[in-house]
Order: structure tokens, then sequence, then C-alpha cells
């Protein structure tokens, strides 16, 4: 199980990565290891010092209790690493994205999030256009 968000490596360069703890219910880690999770407007914000990731969706599972797709998920990180994303995200205007869903060794879902700076319109022309040649080069 390794979802990864292609959209964030598409509009973002992705400067550090950090691996975190997520708090979910027990339908959700149904959910998520069934291969219901979309990335699609998912990020992460900071909220009175904690870590907290909005717009992961999540479908329901079949026949478990109901639970909202899209609800506020809060991130466990460890507080030098809050000190040091909070201190990037004041001095350099980076944000916080969601970039892979995973399974750990000892079967617990984590999540990497990404410190990143946007990409501009020619930026993205050329993820692009480097994208369409590893396609040509393996054909």
């Amino acid at each position: 199980m390794n979802y990864k968000n292609k959209q964030a490596f598409f509009n973002y360069y992705i400067d550090d990565v950090i691996t975190a703890g997520i708090m979910l219910t027990g339908s959700e880690v149904k959910s998520i290891k069934a291969g219901s999770v979309n990335f699609l407007q998912s990020y992460c914000v900071m909220d009175r010092g904690e870590l907290w990731l909005l717009g992961l969706h999540i479908s329901d599972w079949t026949s478990a209790t109901k639970h909202e797709p899209t609800r506020s998920r809060k991130l466990l990180i460890r507080k030098n690493e809050l000190r040091k994303i909070q201190k990037k995200i004041k001095e350099k205007g980076m944000t916080i994205v969601p970039v892979r869903l995973f399974l750990n060794d000892r079967g617990m879902i984590k999540i990497e999030i990404g410190l990143a700076t946007g990409k501009k319109l020619h930026d993205k022309r050329s993820s692009i256009r480097q994208r369409d040649l590893k396609k040509i080069e393996h054909n």
C-alpha cells in the first residue's frame, strides 16, 4: 500500500520531506487499506501549534459506521520537527503539502508531508516536456 500525490510534484518544488503519523478512525484505516483515498484537494495547515491535514478524501467503508470523508485530521509529529516547519514557513513563504500515504513496517499508516514552493507556469511546461521525453526514451 503506497499512494502518491502526483499533483504535488507537478505543482510544487518539494524541498524537504517529513514523515508523520495521522489520527484515523477504524473505518478510515480499512478504507485506506482497500485503496479508497484521494489527494486531489488536500493540504496541511498549522493551527495553534498543531499540524492538521485538510481535504484528504477517504471514502466510507462499506460495512462500518460512517465517517465524514474530508474531515480535518491531526498529524502526529515531533515538536522539534514542528518548530522546524514553522520556521521555514515564516521565513521562506513555503507551504506544506501531503506527498505520500503509506503503511510502514509495523503496520501503521503514515503520511509524508513536503515543504514546498509553488511552480510557475513555465516551470510546469518544462516538467511536462521532461516527462514526455522520458516516455519517448522508454518506448
